[in-house]
């Protein structure tokens, strides 16, 4: 569809925003759905974040996404909040219903969808998640205002450490699960956890980039193979991790591309109320 005086803007803030797939993956979306419409990336420094979220009303766009490092900062410049993203704290999506911006948290649905996609269910289940920070926080807060049963909830002694003690009181003082903080060094409770749970997810970024070869789990027989391990790990495709749940013959074991799929899918359909035609999109992107 060609660019013309009725074509609606999505935009990415970030610092920085270049590497990004959300325009290929957006941009092909609308094409394929034949919606008017183009998403480009903004690097926005901190100085400048005021203003971009001033040009979202000022430019009528559509909304836009939110990137690191300014999901928390965005917050006080927005009208609103859906709960979920007042309960995470954060903010990835942001819709502007006639001049009035929405922050929404899309990344928990993206991990709850991508479960689904692999016909894992969280109704019930319990759950250890390792790492509580950009990725675990919406994790935890979605799994659990989806119906599972027991979140363990492990952690290192860093500075998000204490977002982790916050985002178990919030969990067990706002929803029906019941979370759990553990230290991450404590080995022997961490695999205690693990072979009681339905779900094993590592939020930790262990698996990429330069900790490729890492993983927190190293001996298959911690895993059990009627259970699932999700990594958030996009790429590589197959992380350490995975590789040993394989081994294991763990039944389900997940990266993290259904994650970032679903996230931008669930941001599109509140842009535009369409779904996002995911067949193609998956094929281009992946």
């Amino acid at each position: 569809m060609e660019i013309d005086g009725h074509t609606k803007l999505v935009g990415l803030i970030a610092h920085p925003a270049g590497h990004s797939q959300s325009p290929a993956m957006h941009n092909l979306a609308f094409a394929q759905a034949k919606i008017n419409a183009r998403f480009l990336a903004f690097d926005v420094t901190n100085s400048q974040l005021p203003a971009a979220i001033a040009a979202i009303r000022a430019f009528n766009m559509l909304g836009a996404s939110v990137s690191m490092p300014y999901k928390q900062a965005v917050i006080p410049l927005l009208d609103h909040l859906d709960h979920t993203a007042e309960l995470v704290g954060a903010v990835n999506t942001i819709v502007n219903h006639d001049g009035e911006l929405t922050g929404y948290t899309t990344d928990g649905l993206g991990f709850v969808d991508a479960l689904a996609d692999d016909g894992v269910q969280l109704t019930g289940k319990t759950m250890t998640l390792a790492g509580v920070g950009g990725a675990g926080t919406p994790i935890a807060i979605q799994a659990a205002l989806s119906g599972l049963k027991t979140l363990n909830v492990f952690n290192i002694n860093d500075p998000s450490v204490k977002n982790a003690k916050q985002i178990v009181q919030i969990i067990n003082d706002q929803t029906t699960c019941h979370a759990t903080f553990y230290p991450l060094e404590d080995r022997d409770q961490f695999q205690a956890a693990i072979a009681t749970s339905d779900v094993y997810t590592d939020a930790t970024g262990l698996g990429m980039g330069k900790l490729v070869d890492q993983s927190l789990v190293t001996d298959p027989t911690w895993f059990h193979t009627n259970m699932t391990v999700f990594d958030t790990v996009y790429a590589p495709s197959v992380t350490k991790l995975m590789t040993i749940a394989q081994q294991a013959g763990v039944a389900h074991v997940i990266n993290g591309q259904g994650m970032l799929l679903n996230q931008g899918a669930a941001a599109f359909k509140l842009w535009t109320g369409q779904s996002m035609p995911l067949a193609p999109v998956k094929a281009a992107i992946f």
